[in-house]
């Protein structure tokens, strides 16, 4: 039986102290979704000002991955990047279709 897949978005917050480590984190992450799902789109904003003050960091670097997948994943895709040290905020978001 095949399960139903769905359009999901995940945006990761990453420590800018991290430097060139952020990179390397960001494509782990990457890679993780590439092997768990199908990657639809990756849109880099880089580092930005956060609305409040996470960690003593006033700044985050941000990626947006979406992703096809059925809905096992992203729980695990959201435990992880819970427990990574240098993730600052994630946050996954099904689309509607």
């Amino acid at each position: 039986m095949n399960e139903v897949k769905h359009l999901y978005e995940f945006v990761l917050v990453v420590s800018v102290k991290l430097g060139e480590k952020s990179e390397e984190l960001i494509n782990k992450f990457k890679a993780l979704i590439e092997s768990n799902a199908e990657l639809v789109n990756v849109n880099r904003w880089g580092k930005k000002k956060l609305a409040y003050p996470i960690n003593k960091e006033a700044e985050g670097d941000y990626t947006v991955f979406e992703f096809n997948s059925v809905s096992e994943f992203p729980k695990e895709l959201d435990r992880i990047s819970q427990i990574t040290d240098g993730v600052l905020r994630s946050m996954i978001v099904k689309k509607s279709s």
